[in-house]
């Protein structure tokens, strides 16, 4: 249901400070397979965009303290950072913690919080974090302002929190996969956003798991402009990139069905060709990165398909493997600063709930 992530609310903006009680969130980061692009205004204002995705089990967390006053401090865990504002002042945008400050000024405090923050994977990773973060202090704040959003809302109040209060670029996607969770349909249309879970047979989850690999290239992505680059690339009428774009749109659908099917060795053949539409419609997402050079090797070891996490330049690899040759693909990868991170798909989105333990 719309609102089974948060718990019964108090309404008196003191109630948290007098009990005790903590409030809690976390946020799940996402994989997608197929689409990332078409989730970009410039496309799906003009043409239908999807992509599909499921969520896996790392996480953006929150711990959300209340104060007796009307300062707010947020502390990063995994950054060693903090700041220290005041909410009648508000904050300042100098980009150190801003989706955590956006969050909070959107929401809006009804009273001094102390927030600290963890992100399970490196800035610019391309799994999400960014949102995956934002809707976890989201939910938390919004759970002790007593506020009540739908997945919905919380994903639009996401959105605007990145694209427009902070002027961050990118695509609706990923505010959609970590606030529903699991594997899904996302459909972008003009006027509205369509999720749709996919009832995938768990065997078929299981399966799928056991033959994916995650590869961190060793190379946190710089910023790079690919993705203001890529809107100027469909904004000239570039043909590679307009084919680029309709083909992973179309491939969101038909990786959907190889699932819905159990096709997975299909399903693992059109992760290549996602990656070869990914440099069709900007040819800067891997050309001359490591991520690029260690996807040549995997597939010299066997692998039979991948892509490229995020927008491009670096950050994760997504490899669809045969089990039997996964050793040899290991070995190879991390002899050139490949490094594997294990994880499993995760059923479920936002979560939000209260805690007696501190």
């Amino acid at each position: 249901m719309p609102t089974d992530a948060f718990p019964v609310r108090s309404h008196n903006g003191s109630a948290y400070a007098s009990s005790g009680v903590l409030i809690r969130a976390k946020a799940p980061l996402r994989i997608s397979f197929a689409g990332g692009g078409t989730d970009l205004p410039h496309y799906y204002k003009n043409h239908d965009g999807a992509v599909l995705s499921s969520t896996i089990n790392r996480y953006a967390r929150v711990t959300l303290y209340s104060r007796g006053d009307t300062e707010v401090v947020i502390r990063s865990l995994d950054l060693g950072r903090s700041v220290r504002y005041n909410l009648h002042d508000g904050p300042i945008y100098d980009g150190v913690l801003d989706l955590a400050k956006a969050a909070i000024q959107r929401i809006g405090a009804p009273h001094g919080i102390d927030l600290d923050i963890h992100l399970e994977a490196p800035k610019g990773s391309g799994l999400g974090g960014s949102s995956a973060l934002t809707a976890a202090v989201l939910g938390a704040v919004a759970s002790t302002s007593g506020g009540v959003f739908n997945l919905y809302e919380l994903a639009e109040l996401n959105y605007n929190i990145e694209r427009l209060d902070l002027k961050i670029a990118g695509g609706k996607q990923d505010q959609y996969a970590t606030t529903f969770g699991g594997f899904n349909l996302l459909e972008f249309r003009k006027d509205r956003v369509v999720v749709t879970p996919l009832r995938i047979d768990r065997s078929v989850l299981n399966d799928l798991e056991a033959h994916l690999l995650l590869c961190y290239t060793g190379t946190v992505r710089p910023d790079l402009g690919l993705v203001d680059q890529q809107v100027k690339y469909f904004q000239e009428g570039r043909q590679d990139t307009l084919r680029g774009m309709q083909r992973l749109c179309e491939m969101a659908f038909e990786m959907k069905e190889a699932l819905l099917t159990g096709a997975l060795d299909q399903f693992g053949k059109m992760l290549h060709e996602a990656y070869i539409n990914k440099k069709m419609m900007n040819p800067h997402v891997a050309d001359g990165t490591p991520a690029e050079l260690l996807y040549e090797c995997a597939r010299k070891h066997g692998v039979i398909g991948g892509k490229l996490l995020g927008a491009g330049g670096g950050g994760y690899l997504l490899l669809y493997c045969e089990t039997g040759r996964q050793l040899d693909v290991r070995h190879a990868l991390e002899a050139m600063g490949g490094q594997f991170t294990d994880f499993s798909f995760e059923g479920l989105g936002l979560q939000v709930w209260r805690s007696q333990s501190r």
